[in-house]
């Protein structure tokens, strides 16, 4: 089994413990969850940015090594940084998941 986070954990002892309880109305929920997920990766907006050629150059040297396009890359790191995911470190330690 892959290692589990603490919250993971959590999750997995409720759920064998059996204090997890099934919701009401499962097909509705799971709908409204799936419209929430679909909403939540919509691109419906664009932006233009400058940037180094440098800065560039890794982006997609990256995203390579990583097996998706490096737009996809930029866009999943500025979404980890706007949900909190990622956070802004004292200078030179660059942005790290919060702990």
């Amino acid at each position: 089994m892959n290692k589990l986070d603490a919250e993971e954990k959590e999750i997995l002892e409720a759920f064998e413990s059996g204090k997890l309880k099934p919701v009401k109305n499962r097909s509705r929920e799971l709908a409204r969850h799936r419209k929430v997920a679909a909403a939540t990766f919509t691109k419906d907006s664009r932006i233009n940015i400058r940037i180094s050629s440098k800065d560039l150059r890794a982006l997609q040297k990256r995203a390579l090594a990583e097996g998706l396009p490096y737009q996809t890359l930029v866009s999943s790191v500025l979404h980890k940084f706007v949900e909190g995911q990622m956070v802004e470190q004292p200078a030179g330690k660059g942005l790290q998941r919060p702990s």
